[in-house]
């Protein structure tokens, strides 16, 4: 397996933090992490970079607030402007690394920010796989409401249990889990992303989940081929909102995993990243 690589880049206004392994191969493809407390690109996407870094140039941003990339020092108060940022953010990284097209990997809230990127720039994306996504209606569940209200009790404790709910079965996960807990708690208590954090999700909460899914006629217009990945099981993001999406995405398929939360990248790692390999080869 190739080497990771991880730098700094200036993405207008902003620095991002990079995670980059494949470079050199013919098709590349850019990973979105999700929004939980201490979320970074590197926790999301481990188990799947080393392995598609083989025939793919994977390029894992974290998304400005989130991890080591920028945060601001006056903070957006709404997630509309926190999803323009971070889709600037990633047209500009594109630009920067003189990728003119690629592939889309997005988990949770880098599904929604997926979604938006293939509406504003439709023409910067091939195929996209969205895995455990919000960017669709649905009420927000009592573990979504917890984990974005992390810091109303900031403990390792209860970063443990949050990240104990991503799991169907914990012990599958076993001492990645533990490993998981103690890289987000260190990160979570960053103030930089504290700062960020509070900002993005501040309670009442549902406007949040709202503000994140494209309108109907934004995601009938994505003729891009995606692929659903969905845990059936999944308490954090439900899985309704793949089956919306699979009612109104053009060309869409759906695969989702019994006994499975929402890491499923985690969960089941290798079934995980064989479904994208096959996709993006356009097997599936």
């Amino acid at each position: 397996m190739k080497t990771v690589e991880k730098n700094t880049i200036q993405t207008g206004p902003y620095k991002t933090y990079l995670n980059r392994i494949g470079q050199g191969n013919a098709e590349a493809v850019l990973f979105l992490h999700g929004s939980g407390p201490g979320a970074m690109a590197w926790s999301n996407w481990q188990f799947a970079l080393p392995v598609l870094g083989d025939s793919y140039d994977c390029i894992a941003p974290d998304l400005i607030g989130f991890g080591q990339s920028e945060h601001p020092e006056d903070p957006p108060g709404s997630v509309s402007v926190w999803i323009d940022v971070w889709v600037a953010q990633s047209v500009a990284l594109l630009e920067e690394l003189g990728l003119e097209k690629v592939h889309l990997v997005g988990n949770s809230m880098g599904g929604a920010v997926a979604e938006h990127l293939l509406d504003r720039h439709p023409e910067r994306f091939e195929r996209a796989v969205l895995m455990g996504t919000a960017g669709a209606p649905h009420r927000i569940t009592e573990q979504l409401d917890t984990v974005w209200g992390f810091y109303d009790d900031p403990t390792e404790e209860r970063m443990k249990r949050i990240l104990g709910w991503f799991a169907y079965d914990s012990s599958v996960v076993g001492d990645d889990l533990d490993a998981i807990a103690r890289m987000r708690l260190e990160a979570a208590m960053n103030p930089g992303v504290r700062r960020s954090f509070s900002a993005m999700f501040p309670a009442p909460r549902q406007r949040h989940v709202d503000a994140l899914a494209p309108p109907d006629e934004a995601l009938e217009r994505m003729d891009h081929p995606v692929l659903l990945i969905h845990g059936r099981d999944d308490g954090i993001v439900p899985l309704e909102t793949s089956l919306y999406l699979l009612q109104h995405l053009p060309q869409v398929q759906v695969h989702i995993f019994g006994q499975c939360s929402h890491w499923t990248m985690i969960e089941y790692k290798d079934a995980f990243n064989k479904l994208l390999a096959d996709f993006f080869a356009g097997a599936l």
